[in-house]
């Protein structure tokens, strides 16, 4: 069954952002490349294997970004922007561990290539040099930001791990989670920037409030698209969230809004685990039915226009235009 979901601005993309950051993404690779070097053969393969297949590197661009916008002129972002990177990836290798994915940006996961056991200590070691560099740039401030994230975001996994398979689970409860679990490090990689250029709380605050909103309409449009997209264009299969029990919005508007029955269809397939082969469909006509994937794109997009408006403390800029182009490609993206 083919659910149609309604985004807006499809030819939104994030271009400029790319244009105007790549003399430092340029640095920011290099410095990736060389400190995934190690003299135990299996550390490089296994950091490889993921940092080289394809993300957007989104994160460490917004820490590139925001030290722009706030006239930063120094160096120090781009190894934080790599060390931004480094913690996205760990999580990555450690979430495919906890979730048992067997694909990740459209190819094996790390883990099914080289076990459980090496994704894990791998993304401990990603974690260990995204620390080293933090030091290195000198910044108690910036240091503080991403040290207190990297525990906010382990507090998220946790807290998603307790929801998982509990369709009890609120609105309320699971963006608490998706705060913690994704939001947070958009965040911060937002707010480094201008603490580094020391600049005034408000501005501080806005670079940060802009990075929390993104990343929350981030991952609400890629809860609706695990039900509503093309696994070719997702980098993994259609319905894995559906698969793995996880709760997300889309789950938690059908859920409630559904009658006796459905509820026990999704009882039985997300906290029982008793799925079967048609059920993927049932559940997709189910959110249909109820508009669970629309209200969730919707949602995301009151997140991204809150995101906006953080920016408009700001003068008119060229990289003020490319993160508000950034946030429309954010909510608009089908992939």
């Amino acid at each position: 069954m083919a659910v149609v979901i309604p985004f807006n601005h499809a030819g939104a993309g994030i271009d400029r952002l790319v244009e105007l950051v790549t003399p430092d993404m340029e640095r920011v690779n290099a410095t990736i490349l060389s400190r995934t070097g190690s003299q135990v053969t299996m550390i490089p393969e296994v950091a490889n294997h993921l940092i080289s297949s394809g993300g957007k590197r989104l994160r460490p661009m917004l820490t590139l970004a925001m030290a722009a916008l706030t006239g930063y002129s120094g160096d120090g972002h781009v190894k934080l922007a790599a060390a931004v990177e480094f913690m996205h990836t760990a999580t990555l290798l450690h979430d495919d561990v906890v979730d048992q994915s067997e694909m990740r940006r459209g190819q094996l996961a790390a883990r099914m290539l080289w076990g459980n056991e090496a994704s894990v200590l791998v993304g401990d070691f990603l974690l260990g040099q995204a620390f080293k560099m933090m030091v290195e740039v000198g910044s108690l401030r910036a240091l503080e930001i991403l040290s207190a994230a990297a525990a906010v975001i382990a507090e998220g996994e946790v807290m998603q791990l307790a929801a998982a398979k509990n369709t009890a689970t609120t609105q309320d409860e699971y963006l608490a989670v998706i705060r913690a679990k994704t939001a947070e490090l958009f965040a911060s990689a937002c707010e480094v920037g201008p603490a580094l250029a020391s600049r005034p709380k408000a501005e501080t605050a806005a670079c940060r409030s802009f990075g929390m909103n993104l990343g929350i309409a981030f991952q609400l449009v890629d809860d609706a698209l695990d039900y509503g997209g093309k696994a070719a264009k997702l980098g993994k299969n259609v319905g894995d969230d559906f698969r793995e029990g996880k709760i997300t919005l889309p789950v938690v508007l059908a859920f409630r809004r559904g009658s006796q029955s459905e509820r026990a269809f999704w009882t039985r397939t997300l906290e029982k685990g008793k799925v079967t082969e048609s059920d993927l469909e049932t559940a997709i006509g189910l959110m249909h039915t109820h508009r669970a994937l629309e209200d969730t794109i919707q949602r995301a997009h009151h997140y991204g226009a809150l995101a906006r408006d953080a920016l408009a403390l700001f003068p008119a800029s060229p990289m003020k235009q490319a993160l508000e182009e950034t946030v429309e490609f954010c909510t608009a993206r089908t992939h």
